[in-house]
C-alpha cells in the first residue's frame, strides 16, 4: 500500500489542516457560558450585592423589643450607603469573605457585612508581632 493510499484511509476522520476552524466552530461557542459566567462572577465581586432588606428585617421586629421594621431597614439602607461609598477600599478577599458570611444562617444583611468588613480591614492593619494566637503560636 502506497504512502498517499494510507494517509487517505488515515486523514478522513481529522484533517490536521482544518483543525483551526473545527476550533472555532466547536470548542469557542461551547465555552461562551463559561467565559459569561467568570465575567459575571468578577462584575459581582466588584460591586455591592444586593440583598432583600425587607426579609433581611422581618426576624428583628419580630424578636427584638423596641425594634421595628422600619429602624432596621433604615439601619440597613444607611449600612449599605456606606459600602457603596467605601467599597473599593476593601480588598477582594475580604469583600468575598464577608459577603458569603452576611447570609450565612440567614436573609443576608448589609450591617452584617459592613461590620464583617471592617473588622476584617482592621485584623489585617494590626502589627505582625499583635498576631499571635492565645498560647503564642504565630
Amino acid at each position: 500500500m502506497s504512502t498517499a493510499a494510507l494517509k487517505t484511509k488515515v486523514t478522513p476522520f481529522l484533517d490536521w489542516a482544518d483543525l483551526p476552524g473545527r476550533l472555532e466552530k466547536t470548542i469557542v461557542p461551547a465555552l461562551l457560558p463559561i467565559f459569561l459566567t467568570m465575567s459575571h462572577i468578577v462584575l459581582a465581586a466588584d460591586s455591592v450585592p444586593k440583598f432583600d432588606v425587607e426579609r433581611a428585617c422581618r426576624p428583628a421586629s419580630a424578636s427584638l423589643p423596641g425594634r421595628d421594621s422600619s429602624t432596621c431597614q433604615r439601619d440597613e439602607e444607611d449600612a449599605r450607603g456606606t459600602l457603596l461609598n467605601d467599597w473599593s477600599v476593601y480588598s477582594v478577599e475580604q469583600r468575598g469573605h464577608c459577603t458569603r458570611l452576611a447570609g450565612i444562617d440567614r436573609a443576608p444583611s448589609y450591617v452584617e457585612l459592613l461590620t464583617c468588613l471592617e473588622m476584617a480591614k482592621q485584623a489585617d492593619e494590626l502589627p505582625e508581632e499583635s498576631k499571635t494566637w492565645t498560647d503564642g503560636r504565630r
